[in-house]
């Protein structure tokens, strides 16, 4: 059935403050900033920015909800999280509308970020009752003492928010720590804050006031988050160097962060794949779609000689047939824009830096030709890039370039291939392809990623642990140890005699 899109004005929020305590509030320096809309590179709208004094007034109330929240029982928070994930799916139309006119992803791809949203806040909702301590053996008689343990909320958390998927991130990654008994403080991405503001819309009067907050804003909110000694825990979806600065400041107050940061990942094939299949997922494992916007991306392709040049000609072919850049709020897009100007000129920087250093390319390689004389000249668009005769030396085999750029390597021994598959700092996802289950395992147990996929590519699966190792991030979402990082275990000692 065809998706009715609204009116694109019935779709953007209509506030642009900031939303904590249950109001939205204007900035106490009276600082906003223009949101653009990367199909075009035109501005959309002035956007809030949070300031010291305003984090300082948020967290004042994200605590003070706290204390009460906190007490909320089972069933009550089952409650409201359910009634936040009926509301996101029926309005996941302009919701992916919101994104796509804000970050550039194609309108039709995004709509299923809200159903993805909805589906964790139930999820974790079902997974309260999991909150539960233990009764636990002692080494003295148990007639003298009890022993047990209970699980408690930490606090205030802050939510530091991806520009890719901006709305789904908001949504899905608000329902663990809610869930667990803590209150929120979701920060947008600078360049894409629409849709997080329209999820304080939508979702004002569901939480008490406090719980559910939402401050966009740049370097000094993000810095006066991460450093509040009443916020309890940091999380990030984002770069290593967001990352690491995060933490840097977080171990000032001794606080908690929780991170899925970069990739540079890695798809392996094997001679025996299946080679309409592994051309299909090659192209899928990219995310072309959204301009390679995803740290899950298998930016870097291994081939074996033997099947290599006969998978790159129709990985090409495919490239071709199936991508057209265009408005992302037009369904009919199937490529979108990156998020902003400044992603356009890194990922065109690293394009220059391959050609410099001796890679061949194969296929695009600049701005599309065809937006040239189009309302979309000034969009941030890059071609779907492929590179060929990439060695491990070479940057864009190296780096997370978060765009899309494909690095092609060819292998031949098998040893060499593992080592080089592992040489980044990067351990977030890989992929293998190959109808033998030993070669399967084999690969498994030497690749070094969180996450592995065999004979596919990028697909999550709600309750299997996601999450990198290495430089790719600190611990595991989509899963019960994602709820389990919002509560702390406290122990209980009790002297029956």
């Amino acid at each position: 059935m065809e998706t009715l899109y609204p009116p694109l004005e019935q779709a953007l929020p209509s506030h642009h403050d900031l939303f904590y305590d249950g109001a939205w509030q204007a900035p106490l320096a009276e600082r906003y900033r223009e949101t653009l809309n990367p199909s075009t590179g035109q501005p959309i709208v002035q956007v809030a920015e949070a300031g010291l004094p305003d984090v300082e007034m948020a967290v004042e109330a994200a605590h003070q909800a706290f204390l009460s929240w906190r007490k909320t029982t089972i069933a009550e928070r089952q409650s409201y999280l359910r009634r936040a994930g009926a509301i996101l799916r029926e309005h996941a139309a302009e919701l992916a509308l919101v994104d796509a006119m804000n970050t550039g992803n194609p309108v039709a791809a995004m709509l299923i970020d809200a159903q993805r949203a909805a589906n964790s806040l139930d999820y974790f909702a079902g997974l309260i009752p999991m909150l539960r301590g233990e009764v636990l053996p002692g080494p003295f008689p148990t007639d003298d003492y009890l022993h047990y343990t209970v699980r408690e909320p930490i606090g205030v958390v802050a939510r530091f928010v991806a520009s890719n998927h901006p709305f789904m991130f908001a949504g899905s990654r608000m329902a663990s720590a809610i869930a667990a008994g803590n209150t929120v403080i979701i920060k947008p991405p600078e360049q894409a804050p629409l849709s997080c503001l329209r999820l304080a819309e939508l979702l004002q009067d569901v939480f008490p006031p406090g719980v559910l907050n939402i401050l966009p804003g740049g370097p000094e909110c993000g810095q006066a988050l991460t450093s509040h000694q009443l916020v309890k825990k940091v999380t990030l979806i984002g770069s290593v160097a967001t990352g690491k600065a995060i933490q840097r400041s977080a171990a000032n107050s001794m606080k908690q962060t929780h991170m899925e940061l970069g990739g540079k990942n890695a798809l392996i094939a094997f001679p025996d794949a299946d080679i309409d299949h592994l051309v299909q997922s090659v192209v899928a494992g990219m995310n072309f779609t959204w301009a390679g916007q995803s740290c899950g991306s298998t930016s870097r392709v291994f081939l074996h000689d033997s099947i290599h040049d006969q998978v790159l000609a129709k990985v090409v072919e495919c490239i071709q047939q199936e991508y057209r850049a265009g408005d992302a709020t037009d369904p009919a897009t199937t490529m979108g824009s990156l998020v902003s100007q400044v992603a356009q000129d890194r990922v065109l920087g690293y394009i220059a830096s391959a050609k410099a250093e001796g890679a061949r390319l194969v296929i695009g390689g600049g701005r599309p030709h065809e937006l040239v004389d189009t309302t979309l000249a000034g969009g941030f668009f890059v071609e779907p890039t492929v590179f060929a005769d990439v060695t491990p030396d070479m940057t864009i085999a190296r780096e997370e370039i978060f765009g899309p750029v494909m690095s092609v390597l060819r292998w031949r021994e098998e040893d060499e291939m593992i080592r080089i598959v592992n040489s980044t700092n990067y351990g977030l996802t890989g992929s293998i392809f190959t109808k033998d289950l030993a070669t399967a395992q084999r690969m498994i147990n030497q690749v070094e990623a969180g996450f592995v996929w065999v004979n596919d590519v990028c697909k999550h699966f709600l309750n299997v642990p996601f999450g990198g190792i290495k430089e790719s991030g600190i611990g595991r979402d989509e899963c019960l140890d994602e709820l389990l990082a919002f509560v702390t275990t406290k122990s209980v000692n009790i002297k029956l005699r």
